[in-house]
């Protein structure tokens, strides 16, 4: 068989709640609960099915299901407190590094690492720490 092209389809999020997209392209997502549950609340069987993915939540979501949820009192209620959160996080001026460091601000910082886990969906491709852990749990087992 030829496949000649794809077309992905990918549901659009309502304005109402699109700042779900830009959370769950932002790392802080792994350590936030309260975010991961309003994925839930949209599609508990979705959600559970593709391991807590949020990004991959977002693509294969109904359409229908997210239009619905968009109107749904308690889950904006939620939506908006989770929203707040982060914008205060995002934006805070008030950090460690402002304190100690005002005159770097503007700096550009940048720091990688593949060495530890942020979160079981994100797998880890460099080798030696995860090798480590994958070993390490098997011998608990």
């Amino acid at each position: 068989m030829y496949i000649f092209n794809r077309i992905t389809v990918v549901p659009q999020l309502p304005k109402r709640i699109d700042k779900l997209a830009e959370i769950a392209n932002n790392l802080w997502w792994s350590w936030n609960t309260e975010f991961l549950k309003l994925f839930k609340m949209i599609d508990l069987d979705l959600w559970e099915s593709i391991d807590k993915n949020p990004t991959k939540f977002l693509k294969l979501v109904n359409q229908e299901k997210i239009e619905k949820i968009a109107e749904d009192t308690e889950f904006l209620k939620a939506y908006d407190k989770v929203v707040c959160n982060y914008d205060s996080y995002i934006y805070s001026k008030d950090t460690w590094f402002s304190k100690k460091h005002p005159k770097n601000m503007k700096d550009t910082i940048a720091y990688f690492s593949a060495e530890y886990g942020l979160d079981e969906i994100l797998p880890i491709y460099s080798g030696g720490l995860r090798n480590f852990i994958r070993r390490s749990f098997k011998s608990i087992k």
